[in-house]
């Protein structure tokens, strides 16, 4: 069942920029929704427009049922305490405590603040900061922080969690930590959550399906793997194999495949038997392996031989195997 649903989504900001054209996607109850792009697509604008803190031009927006682009101000409100929202820069309020911090959202609903702190104070445990309920922001990591915001939304117990580029300001290592952290949430709370991001990575380690955005529009979506495995557009391409991947110096004689390796034969020694079949060497120009859903996924880049015939036993040892192969030019990856 979905959740969200956003019909013929457009945003027109002042002066005639269109942020977002005709947009249309749904996001089912209880999944982790990654929207990916480069800066200047329109994703941050997309996930605003979700709990209207900024307003579409045209069309709908619907949550949980209801139909936020017709309800007036006192409603929307009432509405919005079921949609929590994580920021890239923690939106804390320096002078209050961690667990202050947690107890505004109940304060501004009118909750006393006695109630409020004992409501909050589980919610600090779940994300791992019991110990640190008096201490201010300048005192907590950026980890700490976010985890501080995390509690923050969770307090008032949201049926959606969204989270823009929240991991962005974070170190590698505090970034695993977050993304466990809200899949521990999605998994043990139910809790829906959107995730808006520019890196690939975020999404193949936490999220169920994918839409791509890219100069305003939704150009791509599916399930993560299969994104990754077959990537439609350029924009997908870009952000699953990046450029610069083969320096303009270098010298491609033979032709250029892109293979892809599920989660079935990731494990198993293809490029090797691919050479030793054909009887002929390959150049490797690009190697990475992805953890989709608990699976090891790759993809490399390979230069296949000139000789035509030795390039097709190649290609029928991959397809014997399963694997999946592109063709791809060398230029695009320059």
């Amino acid at each position: 069942m979905s959740i969200i649903e956003l019909e013929h989504l457009t945003k027109i900001f002042a002066g005639g920029v269109t942020a977002l054209d005709d947009v249309t996607l749904s996001v089912e109850a209880g999944e982790i929704f990654g929207i990916i792009g480069l800066s200047g697509a329109g994703k941050s604008t997309l996930v605003r427009c979700i709990n209207l803190l900024e307003r579409p031009t045209a069309g709908a927006v619907r949550v949980n049922g209801a139909v936020l682009t017709g309800l007036s101000q006192k409603e929307l409100r009432k509405v919005r305490q079921s949609i929590g929202m994580i920021f890239q820069g923690f939106n804390l309020l320096f002078q209050r405590t961690a667990l202050d911090n947690v107890c505004f959202p109940l304060e501004l609903a009118g909750m006393s603040r006695s109630e409020a702190r004992q409501k909050a104070r589980p919610f600090l445990k779940l994300v791992g900061l019991e110990d640190k309920e008096s201490a201010y922001p300048v005192q907590l990591s950026g980890g700490q922080k976010q985890r501080v915001a995390i509690a923050r939304t969770l307090v008032t117990d949201p049926k959606v969690i969204l989270c823009d580029e929240a991991t962005s300001a974070l170190d590698p290592t505090t970034t695993q930590s977050i993304l466990a952290l809200l899949k521990e949430l999605n998994e043990t709370l139910g809790v829906t959550v959107v995730v808006i991001t520019h890196e690939m990575t975020v999404v193949e380690q936490i999220c169920d399906r994918v839409a791509i955005i890219s100069d305003s529009h939704i150009v791509e979506q599916g399930a993560v793997a299969d994104v990754f495995h077959h990537p439609q557009t350029p924009a997908a391409r870009q952000l699953i194999t990046p450029r610069g991947a083969i320096s303009e110096k270098s010298k491609i004689h033979g032709p250029l495949y892109r293979i892809t390796f599920d989660g079935n034969t990731s494990d198993q020694p293809i490029v090797s038997g691919m050479v030793l079949a054909s009887g002929a060497p390959v150049n490797i120009w690009y190697a990475d392996t992805k953890d989709i859903d608990g699976n090891a996924h790759g993809q490399m880049l390979l230069e296949l031989p000139e000789n035509h015939e030795q390039t097709q036993k190649m290609l029928a040892f991959l397809k014997e195997h399963h694997v999946t192969y592109e063709r791809e030019e060398a230029a695009y990856y320059g």
